[in-house]
């Protein structure tokens, strides 16, 4: 989608779909895409009033050129195959097409590399089915949306996955959320060539995020992450969700990538 798609049937930039829509990444791709005129759909896991207030922001948000959008949310964990289905219908039954999917629901725990022990087969599962699989399931699901907005604009359609350094440099909150990373930016390369021309696909890979759950980390990995990026800050959501943006409206023929977030925490 180019900026000459910004009038939609929909009256405003088309659809997007973003998974795990209420949480930091998550909302500020959301109030970004709703402000400038796209119709936002955003799922949740089990927090249905963190949902139910994104929703109400949504709706709140002035929006540019005053065009007419329709957001919703709906519970649907990506790693719950009937749920991702049930999902599929109500995009096709009130959208009817979808012209963005952004993958941003994942989890994590901090667990030290060198604990072996502490990273329990129980939470190597939890990973890789939320990160990886449950982003897999999501193209699976909406790949006929996409196309259909691709045939409708004439332009290809896009998938963002939210990736993470930790997938290119092996240093972040455990050893397989790393290599859940990994593996999304493995999936984004062969989904891109598989996908292709009416689907692009791109891994945005942001470095440390600051928000709620920073509490979780310990302070001196924090301090360490944080005097080890040259720009001096973490990234925030909203830095995240500019790039994603631009790659829906400006960055439109680009695919295969994977675009880093960081600050040039990998220089060091």
């Amino acid at each position: 989608m180019n900026q000459s798609n910004l009038n939609s049937p929909l009256g405003g930039g088309g659809v997007v779909l973003v998974t795990g829509g209420a949480g930091e990444i998550g909302s500020a791709i959301c109030k970004k895409f709703a402000e400038n005129g796209f119709s936002v759909i955003a799922t949740y896991n089990s927090n249905s009033s963190k949902a139910e207030k994104l929703l109400e922001e949504l709706n709140q948000l002035p929006v540019t050129n005053n065009q007419s959008t329709k957001h919703s949310i709906f519970h649907a964990p990506t790693t719950d195959a009937q749920k991702v289905n049930d999902l599929k219908v109500f995009v096709s039954e009130k959208y009817g097409k979808l012209d963005v999917l952004v993958n941003n629901a994942g989890i994590t725990t901090p667990v030290p590399h060198d604990d072996l022990d502490g990273l329990s087969d129980e939470w190597i599962d939890k990973i890789m089915q939320t990160n990886f699989r449950g982003s897999f399931a999501m193209v699976r699901a909406t790949k006929d949306l996409l196309e259909k907005a691709s045939d409708e604009s004439k332009d290809s359609s896009l998938i963002v996955n939210i990736s993470s350094i930790a997938g290119i440099y092996g240093i972040g909150s455990n050893v397989a959320y790393c290599a859940s990373k990994s593996a999304i930016d493995s999936m984004t390369r062969s989904l891109a060539r598989a996908l292709a021309p009416k689907i692009r696909v791109v891994s945005v890979s942001p470095g440390f995020v600051e928000g709620e759950y920073t509490k979780n980390f310990d302070p001196k990995f924090l301090q360490n992450q944080m005097e080890n990026t040259p720009l001096g800050r973490f990234a925030t959501g909203v830095d995240v969700a500019n790039v994603v943006f631009s790659l829906a409206t400006s960055m439109t023929f680009s695919t295969g990538n994977i675009i880093t977030v960081d600050g040039g925490r990998l220089l060091k």
